[in-house]
């Protein structure tokens, strides 16, 4: 039997813009709520949208939108602030 990695379902407030495509501006983490301050990078596939945030505490984020369930999950985050090493692009 083949063992998945378990993501973080998270609460995500997002921003539709004129092409429709959701952007995060804010995403839930248990009852803390962190405000995205900047939208390093996203990109597209298929069945996933991600995006690559700065929250307003430092950190860096990668939030992934599945689009068939329109659920979202937190797959990757970085504690900002020069307390480790930076991912790319940050």
């Amino acid at each position: 039997m083949e063992a998945r990695a378990s993501l973080l379902r998270i609460h995500v407030e997002t921003y539709a813009g004129y092409r429709a495509d959701e952007s995060p501006r804010a995403f839930s983490l248990g009852t803390r709520r962190v405000v995205v301050e900047d939208e390093v990078d996203r990109w597209l596939d298929p069945e996933h949208r991600y995006f690559k945030v700065r929250g307003d505490d430092g950190d860096i984020y990668i939030l992934r939108h599945d689009v068939p369930s329109d659920g979202w999950e937190l797959i990757l985050f970085n504690a900002g602030g020069g307390r480790g090493p930076r991912l790319s692009s940050t």
